[in-house]
């Protein structure tokens, strides 16, 4: 198999759209907590706003876990954005399709993730960029939705899981023009940084890349074996440059306010030690999902025209690292953010 179909095959993608309407904000301002929790990214932070008729997440088995039903995570349960919030001692904030839901839903913040986005063009213009999803949030904030202090009071976090690349390689970008496609990528997140930080929140925390060579779209090529070392040796140049960048925007505002979450480095410590760093949790086969599609083109959440299954999923989803072909389980999420929660929390 050409290592550009092998790339092609395991990045995220799902063809996704945008829906809602407007309502206003519960402010709350203290000088000492954080209030408030927002949310720019891709499936990895997404917790609901892709449209249902679009995505895997909304139909079963996703969200088996928690909340017991499918909710729009992509994973049986929880997600990155959970578990920050929870650190942060607040609840996940509303995602931005449920924005009507009611004044009370607004007061932690909201989620603009969706999956399957990057910070270009990802899915032929159908997915709201990072860039259209900061205008989200900008006319949000231009209509008073939520207020200058709320937005000072507030922690944000970023998340870029690969999509941009999938989608040059889908459109015949090519292995060797990646090398200067990493830089477009990681400048442009810079220029969204900058942007956010302009809205003035306390800090901003901006996933690093994961290995996407571990993913299973990748490992199923060794029978879920061994990780790809190619892709993680681009995903290591994609990490230097957003660290340099990131660097560099910190010295720029003379606040050393955006820091970079560690995702390569804590997949990584938790697939080679096969469980989280309290031993609770074990993962016999790390790179193994645990619900994966039973045919050619078929995923996790796929079935027929007379809705027959064409998945399995395995019996305890809490001793899988992996959810699908891309994303972790919540009990994945949970060892990965053990791992970097007390770095976060001094942070904070």
């Amino acid at each position: 198999m050409e290592l550009s179909t092998l790339i092609v095959s395991f990045f995220c993608f799902c063809s996704l759209i945008t829906s809602g309407a407007l309502g206003s904000a519960h402010h709350h301002h203290s000088r000492g907590h954080p209030t408030k929790l927002f949310v720019f990214g891709d499936s990895y932070a997404d917790t609901g706003n892709v449209r249902k008729a679009l995505a895997n997440s909304w139909k079963a088995p996703y969200g088996i876990t928690f909340p017991g039903k499918p909710a729009g995570r992509f994973s049986d349960g929880r997600v990155l954005t959970d578990y920050v919030a929870k650190s942060l001692g607040l609840k996940t904030p509303v995602a931005y399709a449920w924005r009507d839901a009611g004044v009370k839903k607004l007061r932690y913040g909201m989620n603009f993730a969706f999956g399957g986005s990057g910070v270009f063009d990802t899915l032929a213009d159908l997915l709201p960029n990072m860039t259209t999803q900061i205008d989200f949030f900008e006319n949000l904030f231009n209509e008073s939705v939520y207020t200058k202090w709320d937005v000072q009071s507030s922690v944000v976090l970023v998340t870029l899981s690969g999509n941009d690349y999938a989608a040059y390689l889908e459109k015949g970008g090519t292995i060797q023009g990646l090398q200067g496609f990493i830089p477009r990528v990681v400048n442009q997140l810079a220029l969204n940084l900058r942007r956010i930080s302009e809205f003035g929140p306390r800090k901003i925390v901006v996933a690093a890349l994961q290995p996407l060579g571990c993913l299973p779209r990748m490992t199923q090529l060794t029978s879920f074996q061994q990780c790809n070392d190619t892709e993680n040796t681009a995903v290591q140049f994609h990490n230097l440059l957003l660290r340099q960048a990131v660097a560099g925007l910190n010295n720029e505002t003379r606040r050393n306010h955006i820091f970079v979450l560690d995702l390569y480095d804590s997949f990584t410590t938790v697939l080679d030690r096969k469980n989280d760093t309290k031993g609770k949790l074990k993962f016999e086969s790390p790179l193994k999902p645990c619900c994966v599609g039973t045919c050619a083109g078929c995923s996790c959440g796929s079935v027929d025209a007379k809705g027959t299954k064409l998945y399995t999923v395995c019996s305890d989803p809490k001793s899988s690292f992996f959810w699908d072909s891309s994303h972790p389980t919540q009990a994945g999420w949970r060892a990965v953010y053990t791992n970097l929660k007390s770095t976060l929390e001094q942070f904070f």
